[in-house]
């Protein structure tokens, strides 16, 4: 229902209470994220956040956020790593640099050997900082950039930090070429696309994009919007627990002396270990998330609390 025109879920897609977890979503391409999440918030999901976005072009895994889960958004995006599978056009350029655009240059691209376009796009793994594309929610004093560039203004060149950890090529027909890549949170794979063709002297385009992997959740695990439409019951069927959510960071059971503390504000002790725990804790309580927490060096060790999970 989603992919097309607004109309009536099924009929077993009642309101349900606020729930708290973490939802993979299969995005399709077409809808925009905002647009899916607002099919889950229709659910009776009023506290909904996300930990990515994909533009309306791409699909795969989008995390939908329920609850407490939406304080887990920063630590999630600054902490974890994305995979995509995607697909490039040869000899074009365009406004918003996928295939969705429109077209500002054409040019030749047969003069280019399948070699050029295999050392081009190994050199993705040495791309430190990139172009913001023109079109995108990035923002310049409050406003998103594609607002901006929508109304014909001049869109300020924006960059931006990323890191490219693995490459791989699957198919080169040129003009079209298939690869994947494991990137930072926040990299643009449109943006990935359009200088490679800029150092090429031809251009190119996204045309296709599927996320598969957003840390800590890959597509093995996602469930269709659709499904979830017609039927709201398996939105708690799918539903990750927050406790899930943070796989690297250590786990700490409270004693309920301890949860008094945490719920105060309080620091509470830490329990000097054998083997390596990371710098960030997930307080649990009778076995739920209970407030994030992070390491503190000192006279005495300790968990210092960053925020709580229990309201």
């Amino acid at each position: 229902m989603i992919a097309g025109a607004p109309g009536r879920a099924g009929h077993n897609s009642q309101p349900l209470p606020q729930l708290n977890g973490v939802l993979v979503l299969n995005k399709p391409s077409g809808p925009t994220s905002v647009r899916c999440l607002a099919a889950i918030k229709r659910l009776g999901q009023r506290k909904i956040g996300h930990a990515g976005t994909l533009d309306p072009l791409a699909s795969g895994v989008l995390l939908a956020l329920l609850g407490q889960a939406t304080k887990l958004s920063p630590h999630l995006l600054a902490g974890g790593h994305k995979v995509y599978r995607g697909m490039l056009r040869l000899g074009q350029v365009t406004d918003t640099w996928d295939c969705e655009g429109k077209i500002l240059t054409e040019s030749p691209w047969d003069h280019i050997s399948v070699e050029d376009v295999l050392r081009e796009v190994a050199l993705w793994r040495e791309v430190r900082e990139q172009s913001v594309p023109p079109y995108s929610a990035a923002k310049h004093e409050g406003r998103p950039l594609y607002a901006l560039a929508r109304k014909g203004r001049d869109v300020p060149q924006k960059v931006k930090r990323t890191e490219i950890s693995q490459v791989d090529t699957f198919d080169v027909r040129l003009p079209f070429v298939s690869f994947r890549v494991t990137c930072s949170s926040g990299t643009y794979i449109r943006s990935l696309a359009h200088s490679l063709g800029m150092r090429l002297g031809c251009g190119a385009v996204l045309t296709e994009l599927t996320r598969e992997y957003s840390h800590p959740f890959g597509l093995d695990v996602s469930c269709d919007l659709q499904d979830i439409e017609n039927d709201s019951s398996l939105l708690v069927k799918h539903l990750h627990p927050v406790a899930e959510v943070l796989p690297d960071w250590t786990r700490v059971e409270l004693t309920p002396d301890e949860a008094a503390l945490v719920r105060n504000g309080m620091h509470i002790p830490r329990a000097p270990t054998q083997t390596p725990e990371s710098e960030n804790a997930l307080l649990l309580y009778r076995g739920d998330a209970f407030a994030l927490a992070r390491r503190a060096e000192g006279a005495s060790l300790r968990w210092t609390v960053l925020r709580g999970l229990w309201n």
